[in-house]
Order: structure tokens, then sequence, then C-alpha cells
């Protein structure tokens, strides 16, 4: 069977998170073969893989959603659309009822120039009626140049060749869900999302920080976006999260309840059961590892400040940040800065690592981002009997303090952004080694309840198996039999 991969900024260009499931997956099916379509911010990224890929990957097809030059058109030149194809685009602009497979036949069918397209009069008259019925309140001539930004990472998102595959699996809704629902509309075939933080949800996040756009703005990209994973949720076949909370937000952001379902990580729990105690260099201290990428959704600026304070009243604290920096240098560059000007000692960059070399020897790890889905550090923590500092976002409190089970905490949890309270807790955590003790246990004993990777792909294997035999194909992976997965619709 050929499984089409869609991911959008993360594998194999990025390590960690999404990309480390994507790779395990990938591996854990040998007898398949995979095809990766990837989104990328800009052609500078093409061909930078930070991962060395499967053999059974057979094809990469690259998206870059680098913004174009705009140029004047000459008017007899300017593209007109077909009246069905007109309406289709009109209902997309004003978030009505979408025609997704008139648009997808005719970026398909027709040489479509975006710069023509975008700077035509259908476009413009389709804007026109958005602003009037819309935003009437706004500058047009802002409105349009918005609406034209907006739509070209879409019209260039429509605008690539699918590949042929039997399952298309998207990692997310957005602009790869999208390519998700082209490649079902083309081909017999069966379309899958999996979210591990919901798209919609992040991205709003992000607008309502932003600082690149208006206020009056920030709700017009945020529609575009429920509007996308909308499209994705509709067309799919089957809708997985990693926990209860994030189906219940597909649901309520309109994904049909029936073809969700709750699928949670799981890791390699054997690579990091024995590991290493600390070196005599290291001895004295007490060690708080954060492994991260040093990006602002991190925010390691919050945890910084919160271990200058506490250093201050523990003195023995050594902060390890560990992970990659070079995905936004410029942030890097604020977070080496903020330690120099703040004169917080002992703060460790290591760059990019293996997680096994360091986790042994630290006494609790941290996690403040303001954004999550379940964070496979968290796991690997638990994993090491490592007990875990984190922020209450996506599933970290369900993570560290149990969902229907008796193991206890396992760790603390902390509002994002309080500086006090994360300096608090890793006070807390220094001064009380027995806790730490339990926790790490409970963490360990609740990863091994519901967290291995071996339950990961058991049931991703069912839920591929399903696929093959509504095709009439055969799935067969290294000789294992599938069990039945419930939550996949079944045919009538």
């Amino acid at each position: 069977m050929r499984i089409c991969v869609i991911a959008e900024g993360c594998y194999p260009y990025v390590v960690g998170g999404v990309s480390g499931w994507i790779h395990s997956m990938i591996q854990s099916f040998p007898e398949q073969e995979f095809i990766l379509l990837t989104i990328i911010a800009d052609r500078s990224l093409s061909g930078r893989f930070a991962y060395s890929l499967p053999p059974n990957v057979i094809e990469v097809h690259e998206l870059s959603l680098e913004n174009m030059e705009w140029g004047s058109v000459n008017r007899r030149h300017r593209t007109r659309l077909a009246p069905q194809v007109y309406q289709a685009l009109r209902s997309l602009l004003l978030n009505q009822e979408v025609q997704w497979g008139v648009l997808f036949d005719y970026f398909r069918t027709e040489k479509v120039s975006l710069n023509r397209l975008l700077m035509g009069e259908d476009f413009y008259h389709a804007v026109l009626d958005c602003y009037h019925l819309q935003y009437p309140d706004m500058v047009f001539s802002d409105f349009l140049w918005t609406m034209r930004s907006m739509y070209l990472p879409l019209f260039l998102t429509l605008s690539m060749e699918i590949p042929r595959a039997d399952v298309y699996h998207a990692v997310a809704t957005g602009y790869a869900g999208i390519l998700g629902c082209m490649g079902k509309h083309f081909y017999p075939s069966q379309l899958i999302v999996s979210e591990h933080g919901i798209y919609t949800r992040e991205r709003e996040e992000e607008l309502i920080r932003a600082e690149w756009v208006q206020r009056l703005y920030k709700k017009i990209w945020i529609q575009q976006f429920k509007k996308l994973s909308l499209a994705a949720y509709q067309q799919a076949d089957l809708v997985t999260s990693l926990y209860q909370h994030a189906r219940e937000l597909q649901i309520e952001l309109g994904c049909p309840p029936e073809k969700t379902m709750v699928t949670p990580n799981g890791i390699e729990y054997h690579r990091l059961e024995h590991l290493a105690g600390v070196s005599a260099e290291n001895s004295g201290y007490f060690h708080i590892g954060a492994i991260l990428r040093v990006t602002p959704i991190k925010d390691v600026k919050t945890m910084i400040q919160a271990f200058a304070y506490a250093k201050a009243r523990q003195p023995e604290l050594k902060l390890w940040i560990m992970g990659p920096f070079d995905e936004d240098p410029d942030y890097a560059a604020e977070c080496f800065r903020m330690v120099q000007s703040m004169q917080v000692q002992d703060v460790v960059f290591t760059g990019r690592i293996q997680v096994a070399d360091y986790l042994g020897w630290m006494d609790v790890t941290i996690l403040t981002s303001i954004s999550e889905g379940q964070p496979l550090t968290i796991l690997e923590s638990f994993a090491a009997r490592v007990p875990v500092i984190a922020t209450n976002v996506g599933n970290c409190r369900g993570l560290v303090l149990g969902e229907a089970d008796s193991f206890g905490p396992a760790g603390i949890i902390t509002h994002i952004m309080n500086v006090q309270e994360i300096a608090e807790a890793m006070i807390t955590m220094a001064r009380n080694p027995a806790m730490r003790k339990r926790m790490g246990q409970a963490g360990y004993q609740r990863m091994m309840a519901r967290y291995k990777v071996e339950d990961m792909k058991a049931i991703y294997q069912s839920i591929c198996a399903q696929c093959a035999a509504r095709q009439g194909l055969t799935w067969d992976n290294q000789g294992q039999q599938a069990v039945p997965c419930a939550a996949l619709p079944q045919d009538k």
C-alpha cells in the first residue's frame, strides 16, 4: 500500500515532536511505501533534511509557501473565471459553504497564473462583495491587499500536483488538510487526519499575539484557518487526536463526532529505562532539563526568568536547555542575551542532543510552553522516572496529574508565563527528594499503562489495515495481523 504523509513545517526538516512521531510511524511499517508531501515556509529549506529518510520513503514532494512578487498585469491578460468557478471563489471568500471540488478541478485543469488571478477582475469583485457584506468599515485598499496576501498560500496549495496514493495521512489540518482533501478528490483513496495540536487553535493563539497582523484583520485570518480545518474534517474518513479534550475541540470546530478517535502518543521506553548517571564534574548541582526547540511557542524567556529567581534562593540549581536553536535564530539570540544581561549563572544551551545522553542525570525536567499537544518530552521523562514541571497547556495536566488513574501526581503544573509560580515549582522540587522519587515512579507507571510505542503502533496498524481492506488492497506488515478499528466508519 502507498501512503502519502502530508506535513507542514516539521518532518523531515525539524527534529523532535511531530517529526519524531512521523519518522517512527514510517519505520514501523517497513513493508509499506511512503510518499512525503511537505509544506515549507520558503525555498531555502528545500532538501535540508534533519533526518535520514527510511528506505521505504520512495518520493518527496515539497511545496513552498514563499511569497511571490506582485506585479502589474495587462488588462487583456487578466484571468477570467467560468461562472461556477467564480461562485466557488466567492463562497470561499464569504465563508459560505465552499464548493471545494470545483476549486480543486479548476486549479488542476487550468494553467493558473496566481498573479493574474489575484490581480484580476473576478477576484477583485469577489473581494468587493465580501467587503460590502461583511467589512464595510475597513479601508478597502488595505482590505484588498490583505485578502490577496491571505489567499496566496492557499492558491499555491491548490496549484500543487498531488502524487497518487492509496491513503493520504495529513498530520494537521490547515494547508496540509487541504492537500489531503485534494488527494481524496482526485484518486480513489482514504483520508486520515491526525492532529497533535489543534491547528486552528494554535494559529488563533499565534495571530492574537502577532504584531504583523493589524487588530482589525486578526478575525479574518482566524476565520480562514477555521475554514481550512473544517474542509479537512468534512472530507476525512478518520480524524485522530491525542487526548479527549482535543477530540472535543475538534467536534466544537465542526468535525463529525463519529469520525473522531483518540490515539495517545507512545514512546520507545526501553531506551530510556537504564541511563547513565551524573558525571563527577556535574555533581553537586540540582539539574533541571528543558528538552525543546528554542522557539517562542516554548516560552524559553519565561523559563530563564523563573530560573534566575529560583537560583537566587537555591544556588545549587543548574538549567540545561537541550535542543536546537536554528529554527528561530532571532528568538534564540534574544534568549542568549537575556541570560547575559541578567547575569544568570549555570544556564547551558546544549544545541541538538541525544536525549538519552542527558536525561539520566536530570533531577527534574521542565516545559514552559504556551501551547502544546501531548508532549513526547514529558513521556520521555516518565520513562526515565524523572518528574516534570509543566505549564497547563494541551494535555500536560492530564499527563502529569493523571486522567482516571490512581498513580498520583508525576510533577507540578503551573500557569503559563507565571514567572513566580514556575520559580516556586523549581524550588519545591529541589527541596523535596522523597517527593521527586514518588513523582518519578508515578510518571513511569502512567507511561507504562497507556503510552507505550507498541500500543500506538497497533492502533495505526489497525487503521491502515482497514483502509487497505476498503480498497481491496493487501495489508501485510511483517506478517502481523491488525485487529478491527471500530472508529473508522464502516462502508454501507
